[in-house]
C-alpha cells in the first residue's frame, strides 16, 4: 500500500508514514514506547496456538481437568479470554451470551486467567490481545498521542471495541481520521469485532462526511439486484444499492435438492458443464457457512477426478516441528519464557511434564524472587549453560547436547552483537542452523513425513538471513507468518487447473466467475448456533450477502430440502428443513428457482391440473365425517 502510495504522489512515503495490522503497529509503538507503560523492550509475542498451550498447561495444573464432569479445553478458554479482554465485557456475561454451556465454570474460568495473566508478566511474554491493551495504555503518552497527524484505517468494519478505543485516543487532540468499511460485510463478531463501531462512527466523531461506493466492478446486475434485496431486509445498515454496468440476463438460480446427495450431482455437473465451455476450475469456487458442510461433495469431486483445494488449515509456525525450533529461539531471546522451555524440554527422551516443572523448577524459572534478582543469580539460560539440571538417566545425553547448542548460540549472539553498532545485531540464520541440527534428529523420530518436515526447517533458515535481528524475526514471523508449510499442505496437482472450497469467513475479498453456495436452508444458513438474538441473525444475513457478492457471472444456490441422521438406538432417520429466512418471496422473484428435475418454477409458469370437484381431497374428506 505504501509503494502504491508513493507512486500515485510521486513521493517517499518510507520515513514519514507507518503502515501494518493493529498489532505490528502496537508492537513497533512498544518497543519504542513501552517503558512508559512498565514494559521492557525485549518482550517476546506468543501466537493463539502458545497462548491455547498455556491455558493447557494451567488447567491442568490447577486440576480442572481431572474433575468429574466436562471442563472447557484450552481452545474454548483462549475464545473466552480472547473475546472478553476485545469486547472489554465482563467474563459472565460473554460467557452467558456467547458460551453458555461453561455457565457453571466461570469462577474456575477466571482463576485460569488470573494466573494466566500472572505468568506472562513473568515470563516477559505478550498475547495478541496484550499488544492492544497496552497500546490503549499508550496514547495518553503526549509522545504517542502527536505521533501521527493523520490515521487511516481499512476494513474498519472488522476491529473491535479495544481498536476503536485506540483511535479515538489517538485523535484526542485532532479528528484526522478516514475509515473505509462496509457495513454490510461485518462478519466477524466470534473475533471480538462488532458492527458498532462503523454504524456508530458519525456519532462519536461529529462532523463526519459519509461517502458512499454504490460503484462495483465486479458482479453482473442481476446478480447484484439479488444481493441488494437481500441486505434491504436489515433494519440497521447504511442505506446504499450496489450498481453495476456489467449488464447481463443470466438471473441466480436457486436449486431445490431432494437432499444433499442431489445437491453435490448438481454441483458437480455444473461444474463439469462450465469447463466444458471454457470457466476454468480456478475460476469457480463453492462456498459453505461450516467446513465440515463440504464432506460429501470432497468424495464425489475425489471419485470424479476432480481436483480441488480446500481453504483452511495450520499456518506455517502452528506446525509442532516449527514450533519446537522456534521455542528453542524463544528461550535464546526471552530466559523466561516458561511455555518455550516446557516445550522444549519435552521434547526429550525420558523427560515429561512431570519432569519438566521440576527442572523449571531448579532453574528459577516462574519464580518472581530469581527474575527480581536476575542480575545477581543469572538468567534460567545462564544457569542451565553453567551446570547441567538433574535429569532422568535416558536424557542426560540429549539435555548435555541441548546445554552444547545454547551455549554455542548464546556466545554466536554476543560475538555477533559486539561486531555491530546495533545491539541486536544477531547472526539468526546461524543459531537455527545450529538449533535445527540438534533438532532434525527429534523430528525424524517424533513425525511422520519427516522429510517433509526437515525440507520446512531449510525454509525457515532462508527466511531468517533477511534478518540481523532475533527478535524482530520472532515478532515478524508471530504477527505476520507464512500461510502453509509443505508438510501440511495438500499434495501438489499435476493439472495447474484446481477447484476451490472455502468457508465463507474465508472467501471474504475473493471473487470467482462462478460461485456455488451450499446448503441454503435454515439452520445450515443462518447457523442455528448464531440465531440467539437478532445481533447473530443480522450477521449471517451479511455473510450470506458475504457469498452471494464473491461471484462475477454466475451464482448458484443450492436448498437441500432433506438431511439424513444417524442416531444411537433408534437408527437412520431424515429431516425436512425450511428454505433459508434470507430467501424471502422478494429475493426469489429475482433468481431462476429449479427443481430437482432441473425443472423452471418460476412464478405463473406452472399450470393447475383441472380437478373434478368428486375426487377433490376436501371432496374425500368430508365423506369420512358423515354418518
Amino acid at each position: 500500500m505504501l509503494k502504491r502510495a508513493s507512486q500515485l504522489t510521486e513521493s517517499n512515503t518510507n520515513n514519514k508514514v507507518w503502515s501494518g495490522t493493529f498489532h505490528s503497529v502496537a508492537n513497533r509503538l512498544l518497543r519504542i514506547y513501552g517503558q512508559a507503560v512498565q514494559l521492557a523492550s525485549d518482550f517476546t509475542i506468543m501466537d493463539a496456538d502458545d497462548a491455547s498451550d498455556m491455558m493447557n498447561l494451567i488447567r491442568t495444573e490447577i486440576g480442572f481437568g481431572k474433575s468429574d464432569k466436562r471442563f472447557p479445553r484450552k481452545s474454548t478458554l483462549v475464545k473466552i479470554y480472547s473475546h472478553t479482554v476485545n469486547a472489554q465485557e465482563k467474563l459472565k456475561a460473554v460467557v452467558e451470551r456467547h458460551f453458555p454451556w461453561c455457565s457453571d465454570d466461570v469462577e474456575a474460568i477466571a482463576t485460569i486467567f488470573k494466573e494466566y495473566t500472572q505468568r506472562k508478566t513473568a515470563s516477559h511474554t505478550l498475547d495478541y490481545d496484550d499488544l492492544l491493551l497496552y497500546w490503549q495504555l499508550l496514547y495518553d503518552t503526549p509522545s504517542v498521542a502527536d505521533r501521527f497527524d493523520h490515521i487511516l484505517v481499512d476494513e474498519y468494519q472488522d476491529t473491535n471495541f479495544v481498536q476503536a478505543d485506540i483511535l479515538r485516543g489517538m485523535c484526542k487532540k485532532h479528528t484526522n481520521i478516514t475509515v473505509v468499511g462496509d457495513d454490510a460485510q461485518s462478519i466477524y463478531s466470534f473475533r471480538g469485532a462488532t458492527v458498532r463501531n462503523i454504524l456508530d462512527f458519525p456519532k462519536q466523531y461529529p462532523g463526519t462526511s459519509v461517502i458512499t461506493l454504490e460503484q462495483n466492478y465486479r458482479s453482473t446486475s442481476p446478480i447484484l439486484h439479488a444481493a441488494n434485496a437481500v441486505m434491504r431486509q436489515a433494519k440497521e445498515r447504511y442505506t446504499k444499492e450496489l450498481r453495476t454496468d456489467r449488464v447481463s440476463l443470466q438471473k441466480p438460480c436457486l436449486f431445490y435438492c431432494d437432499d444433499e446427495s442431489n445437491q453435490t450431482e448438481l454441483v458437480c455437473n455444473s461444474i463439469l458443464a462450465n469447463l466444458e465451455d471454457g470457466i476454468s476450475l480456478m475460476q469457480q469456487a463453492v462456498l459453505f457457512r461450516t467446513g465440515h458442510h463440504s464432506a460429501d461433495l470432497e468424495i464425489e469431486l475425489a471419485r470424479r477426478n476432480i481436483p480441488f483445494h480446500k481453504f483452511g488449515g495450520l499456518k506455517f509456525i502452528e506446525a509442532a516441528h516449527i514450533k519446537d525450533v522456534l521455542a528453542l529461539l524463544r528461550i535464546l531471546e526471552n530466559p523466561y519464557d516458561e511455555l518455550s522451555w516446557f516445550r522444549v524440554l519435552n521434547l526429550l527422551d525420558g523427560i515429561g511434564p512431570g519432569w519438566a516443572r521440576r527442572i523449571m523448577s531448579d532453574l528459577g524459572i516462574r519464580s518472581p524472587v530469581h527474575i527480581a534478582n536476575s542480575n545477581e543469580n543469572g538468567s534460567p539460560l545462564t544457569r542451565f549453560i553453567q551446570s547441567c539440571p538433574s535429569v532422568p538417566v535416558r536424557s542426560r545425553e540429549q539435555v548435555e547436547l541441548m546445554r552444547c547448542v545454547l551455549t554455542d548460540c548464546h556466545k554466536l549472539a554476543q560475538l555477533s552483537a559486539d561486531k555491530s553498532s546495533d545491539r541486536n545485531g544477531l547472526d539468526v540464520a546461524a543459531q537455527l542452523e545450529q538449533l535445527g541440527a540438534f533438532c532434525r534428529p527429534i523430528i525424524k523420530q517424533m513425525y511422520e513425513n519427516s522429510p517433509a518436515r526437515l525440507r520446512d526447517l531449510d525454509q525457515l533458515e532462508q527466511i531468517a538471513k533477511k534478518y540481523r535481528s532475533r527478535g524482530r524475526f520472532i515478532t515478524d514471523l508471530t504477527l505476520d507468518p507464512p500461510s502453509s508449510t509443505a508438510d501440511l499442505a495438500q499434495e501438489p496437482f499435476l493439472e495447474e487447473d484446481w477447484l476451490t472450497l472455502s468457508t465463507i469467513h474465508s472467501a471474504k475479498g475473493c471473487e470467482w466467475t462462478s460461485v456455488n453456495i451450499l446448503h441454503a436452508a435454515d439452520g445450515m444458513i443462518p447457523s442455528d448456533m448464531a440465531v440467539t438474538d437478532q445481533a447473530g441473525v443480522d450477521e449471517e444475513r451479511r455473510l450470506f450477502y458475504v457469498a452471494m457478492t464473491r461471484a462475477k457471472d454466475q451464482l448458484n444456490i443450492y436448498f437441500p430440502m432433506r438431511y439424513y441422521h444417524r442416531k444411537y438406538r433408534t437408527g437412520d432417520a431424515h429431516t425436512f428443513v425450511q428454505l433459508s429466512r434470507y430467501l424471502t418471496a422478494e429475493v426469489r422473484k429475482l433468481l431462476d428457482e429449479r427443481a430437482p428435475g432441473d425443472t423452471v418454477v418460476s412464478e405463473g409458469q406452472v399450470e393447475l391440473a383441472h380437478v373434478n370437484p368428486s375426487k377433490s381431497i376436501e371432496h374425500k374428506l368430508n365423506q369420512l365425517w358423515g354418518s
